[in-house]
């Protein structure tokens, strides 16, 4: 019983094995790093920055979202040795298989599906709020029945929105990898180009007295900040996925791991400054902050292009 909860998978056989099912190594490090900003930058980004803020960190958010990119650093660090000395598919599952054997890999493998069934409903959640949002800018209000979390005393039952982006999405991811990063590449730009639009906007809005006090919960809101943000990193290690159709894992794995992750935490933190500059930490507790701050300072052009933005670029 010992010999099977704890037999490996033999590294030689699944090279081996790789080579006779001969995915197509079509990804370089370029694609990876869009990957990897394509599955970062979604809620943590469109959302986090406003809810953490108000509840936990204040302006310190900034403070919060570095400390979680530094964790994030060494375990991408990992991923990417992992990756570029394994690079065949399953990621941290099938790394484990190979140094602990079955039973723990299976433990991980669960781990991984609560871990992306979780970040898959949170992401979808904020979707639909953004889509919301967009669809009212045209006088069009979707029933409160059906686009919210199960809530009978709110009046709410089910998020059609949500259940309909994850349907599509998986749809997408049927159709290969190669075309699949071709959409997500397109969703990246937008999404990029939207934030900046943001920051490019929003910079002029900036009053440096909401930055006061800068971690108004103490150190304590920042390190829960920290752990609560750590979420919106959460992607970095699905491009370890791709390992078996990337050319030259060996150089391209860590660039594009790494690579993403510094992208990222430049993003956020730069969206999270421009955030609560503009308007006071304690009013960001709402489901779509960044379209709403613009609201706030009038430019709701900018709102509706966020919320368009953000409906579109959340979908990778």
């Amino acid at each position: 019983m010992k010999d099977v909860l704890f037999r490996k998978k033999n590294l030689g056989d699944l090279l081996k094995n790789k080579g006779e099912i001969q995915l197509p190594q079509t990804l370089g490090a370029f694609d990876l790093m869009l990957l990897g900003v394509g599955a970062i930058v979604g809620t943590g980004i469109f959302i986090l920055p406003g809810t953490v803020a108000a509840e936990h960190a204040g302006p310190g958010i900034v403070f919060s979202f570095i400390i979680a990119a530094i964790v994030c650093a060494f375990a991408a660090m990992c991923y990417s040795e992992f990756s570029s000395s394994v690079p065949v598919t399953g990621s941290a599952y099938t790394y484990v298989y190979i140094i602990f054997g079955e039973v723990v890999a299976w433990l991980v493998g669960w781990a991984l599906l609560l871990e992306y069934g979780l970040a898959v409903a949170a992401v979808a959640t904020g979707w639909s709020a953004y889509l919301s949002a967009l669809l009212e800018g045209f006088n069009i209000t979707l029933p409160k029945a059906i686009s919210g979390s199960f809530n009978p005393a709110e009046g709410t039952y089910v998020n059609i929105p949500a259940i309909a982006i994850i349907f599509a999405t998986a749809f997408l991811l049927t159709l290969g990898i190669k075309e699949s990063t071709k959409v997500n590449m397109i969703m990246v730009f937008i999404k990029i180009g939207v934030i900046l639009l943001f920051i490019g906007v929003g910079i002029f809005y900036v009053e440096p007295a909401n930055w006061q006090p800068i971690m108004p919960f103490g150190i304590n809101g920042v390190i829960s900040g920290a752990a609560l943000v750590f979420f919106a990193y959460l992607g970095f290690d699905a491009v370890s996925s791709a390992a078996e159709e990337v050319k030259n894992p060996q150089r391209n794995m860590p660039i594009g791991i790494i690579g993403s992750l510094v992208i990222c935490t430049i993003l956020y933190g730069a969206v999270s400054l421009v955030l609560t500059g503009m308007v006071s930490y304690t009013k960001l507790n709402v489901s779509d902050p960044v379209s709403f701050v613009m609201q706030m300072v009038h430019q709701d052009w900018v709102a509706g292009i966020i919320s368009l933005g953000a409906v579109v670029g959340m979908m990778t």
